[in-house]
């Protein structure tokens, strides 16, 4: 199955994916700087005066929360579809890669939150170390623990992550996209949950997950298996993939299944 692409601008055509990628990585770093020195601390200050008092800000952290399951449940309900031996529409096929998405993404930021060990604008987790409590600001490469995994954004990256897929395989709908991305990151840095750098981190980490899982699908050899066993026939003995010859054995192959 083909996942049409929306069009692209012209001077945008003429770069080739991994120029865009690296650009987008420059713009996302310098952001994060220019975040980091000038915005993170006077944001964090502001939002703990000023918002600490409506229960908005944490509620729109939810919205991951409950897009999460529902996409974790459509590939499992998907997956048990396929291996009824039916076809996939294209909704289910972008289902399928929200869910790679988000599960690849989530591993990639477990990992850079252990690199980057970042500590949280406030204490809210264990008795964590934080900006507004005890002053404390920066970056602890490799430090672990809980108290010191707020760069990236674990939220920003789930809703990116799931968000992109769907806007690249239907575009027809960029404010509702632009909405649910905007609460999420708005709501993570009003309640103090997160730096406004984590959450630019985090939105780049989902968006560029969901683009390559997009793009993975669209240039990789999508039936990765020649060989047809008998739970998915359609395919003769001679079309097996030398891997697979010696995991059907000749007389199973010739009577059919075997219970």
């Amino acid at each position: 199955m083909t996942i049409s692409l929306p069009d692209e601008r012209p001077f945008a055509a003429r770069m080739k994916p991994a120029h865009k990628w690296l650009m987008w990585l420059g713009i996302t770093a310098s952001a994060d700087v220019v975040s980091y020195v000038w915005l993170d601390r006077p944001i964090a200050l502001w939002a703990h005066e000023h918002l600490h008092r409506y229960d908005l800000f944490a509620k729109l952290t939810y919205i991951p929360e409950i897009i999460s399951p529902v996409v974790i449940l459509a590939f499992a309900a998907i997956g048990l579809w396929a291996l009824s031996g039916r076809a996939l529409s294209k909704f289910q096929t972008v289902a399928v890669l929200a869910a790679a998405s988000l599960a690849v993404a989530a591993g990639v930021k477990d990992q850079l939150k252990l690199v980057f060990g970042r500590t949280w604008p406030e204490t809210w987790v264990r008795d964590n170390p934080s900006f507004i409590r005890d002053g404390v600001y920066g970056f602890n490469p490799f430090h672990g623990g809980p108290g010191f995994a707020a760069f990236p954004s674990g939220h920003t990256t789930a809703i990116c992550a799931v968000i992109s897929v769907l806007w690249i395989c239907y575009p027809r709908y960029p404010v509702l996209y632009g909405i649910c991305m905007a609460a999420v990151a708005l709501g993570l840095v009003g309640a103090d949950f997160h730096f406004l750098g984590d959450v630019i981190a985090g939105a780049f980490l989902g968006v560029s997950t969901g683009w390559l899982t997009v793009v993975l699908w669209e240039r990789g050899q999508h039936h990765l298996r020649t060989a047809m066993t008998p739970d998915f026939p359609g395919k003769s003995d001679r079309d097996l993939a030398p891997d697979f010859h010696y995991l059907v054995p000749r007389k199973a192959k010739e009577v059919g299944p075997v219970n």
